[in-house]
């Protein structure tokens, strides 16, 4: 259906975020992403992979917020490629894909005051983050045309003291109290190095090949 005003085709519903948005013409290069949650947020949300809703994973148990909008590209999946191309470049074994989109967190001047909003973003490099013997990949990314970051096109154009936050953020917010106040059980997350925009761009096309080996469309 197309609205006679206007080229684009109209959608008559919602889009599934992570299954009915492109990643984006343009990518690896510049790429849509679907913002879950924001720096204000004090419970953690995530869409629900099954309707396409946001809905509430747990609240925060620490004080730990995330610096900047974080949430994933769409049409994204970190399956066997992701999964192998980390181990090559750590040398580990048996290693898989987390099963997610790929997540990424962008960085912007401008306030973004809640989640569930699709943004345009330029790779400008990412964490190589593990969780057990899974590739957990976080790109971090520009806000196109952003004030203050819309210039940045490498991870080293950004303040030192920021890529220690998000590394902070990442390391941090799985931490889950233990009941009944007993120590915490350890988790095996671990960021082994940061990575610049090449090499993000790259493991977002592994992620869009994952996605297209993985899932078939039902339209």
């Amino acid at each position: 259906m197309s609205d006679p005003q206007h080229p684009t085709p109209v959608v008559p519903y919602q889009a599934h975020p992570w299954h009915g948005i492109s990643a984006g013409e343009r990518a690896p290069d510049i790429v849509a992403a679907f913002v879950e949650m924001v720096p204000t947020d004090t419970v953690k949300y995530e869409v629900d992979k099954r309707s396409g809703h946001l809905k509430l994973d747990r609240p925060q148990k620490y004080s730990s917020q995330c610096p900047a909008p974080y949430g994933f590209i769409p049409q994204t999946y970190c399956g066997q490629r992701c999964g192998e191309f980390a181990a090559q470049k750590t040398a580990r074994v048996s290693i898989v894909g987390d099963g997610d989109p790929l997540d990424i967190c962008v960085l912007s001047e401008r306030t973004i005051n809640h989640g569930g909003v699709l943004v345009h973003a330029r790779p400008i490099g990412g964490y190589r983050m593990f969780d057990g013997n899974e590739a957990d990949d976080k790109i971090l990314a520009v806000l196109c045309d952003d004030p203050a970051y819309g210039a940045f096109r490498h991870i080293a154009d950004c303040p030192r003291s920021l890529i220690e936050r998000l590394r902070h953020y990442f390391l941090t917010y799985k931490d889950m109290p233990a009941p009944n106040g007993s120590s915490q059980t350890a988790r095996r997350v671990e960021i082994t190095d940061i990575y610049d925009a090449d090499e993000a761009r790259h493991i977002i096309s592994l992620s869009i090949a994952d996605y297209q080996a993985s899932f078939r469309p039902t339209w």
